[in-house]
């Protein structure tokens, strides 16, 4: 896109938040003020957009087409990685932010490996090249972590502008996009958040580089899916512990959240949980969910059943 073209596109983007204050007022809010307040629960940081715009908070974004706030992974990075020093810091953030391939997936899949292996860096130091590793999550101390969730969060891309309806971000970088569809609408389904999902993945894909999982919600429902999973693939989570079924009266969206978002939870499930198939020249992204997470009996009746 040239400077015309940008400037241009980022103005319509700034017309269009100048109305989500209005449009996202909690009132009417398409993403329900119950599924805000369950991330602000389980300890994340909760931002609305508008109040972003107004400069009420600083995210590190500087434009509406990035979608890694660098401040913020910078500043992971130096707290996660303490004795490594500015140069490893910026080879790191130059691998991941600069994307390799013009095919999603390719680009996810890459990603990936850096969330669980670690960054492989290479830089200058004191007249000496230097092979050195650094690391984008910390999983032995969570408060190491920057977990953070914007309603909703503009995105620019070319000629497109979207707004998905709650994005987090972990250590700067969009992990989870979640959409949602309005609960007063009776023609409303899943599958139609499903195609909202596919139109942001086609014009703004760069966002979707370092996703890990897409939620689905309408009203107090939830489903879960990944980058590959065909709509009928979206299912509610079950249990929020892993172990005991939650109480009767809980929500598909409340059980959904803390199921899956919970700091610790969602940690183990992006190192251990997330695998990449390939079948010939196509690559499929799989959420291992063990049974308990999706059926809706008692661990009792399925130890019954065996």
């Amino acid at each position: 896109m040239n400077p015309a073209q940008l400037k241009k596109t980022t103005a319509k983007a700034s017309r269009v938040t100048r109305k989500l204050r209005r449009r996202f007022d909690l009132t009417q809010s398409v993403i329900t003020p119950y599924a805000l307040t369950w991330f602000e629960v389980i300890g994340y940081t909760v931002l609305l957009e508008p109040d972003i715009a107004l400069g009420k908070h600083q995210i590190g974004r500087s434009n509406y087409t990035e979608v890694v706030l660098r401040d913020r992974f910078h500043d992971a990075l130096q707290k996660i990685n303490p004795k490594k020093p500015d140069e490893a810091i910026a080879a790191a953030i130059y691998q991941v932010t600069c994307t390799e391939s013009s095919d999603l997936l390719e680009n996810n899949r890459r990603f990936h490996k850096f969330l669980t292996d670690g960054v492989e860096v290479e830089y200058l130091y004191n007249q000496e090249i230097v092979h050195d590793k650094l690391w984008l999550i910390d999983t032995s101390n969570l408060l190491n972590n920057d977990w953070l969730a914007i309603h909703p969060l503009t995105v620019v891309e070319g000629s497109y502008a979207h707004c998905p309806d709650l994005v987090v971000f972990i250590n700067g970088l969009p992990l989870a996009v979640i959409v949602s569809i309005q609960s007063s609408d009776q023609q409303a389904t899943f599958k139609a958040g499903y195609e909202r999902i596919q139109t942001y993945i086609e014009q703004i894909p760069k966002l979707f580089d370092y996703n890990t999982f897409l939620v689905i919600t309408y009203g107090n429902r939830a489903r879960v899916g990944t980058l590959t999973s065909d709509w009928q693939e979206f299912l509610p989570w079950r249990t929020i512990d892993g172990e005991d079924f939650p109480a009767k009266g809980a929500t598909e969206l409340e059980v959904l959240i803390q199921g899956i978002f919970d700091k610790r939870r969602f940690l183990e499930q992006v190192l251990h949980l997330i695998v990449f198939e390939e079948n010939g020249t196509s690559i499929s992204k799989k959420l291992l969910r063990r049974p308990f997470c999706t059926t809706q009996y008692p661990k009792k009746s399925l130890r019954q059943s065996w």
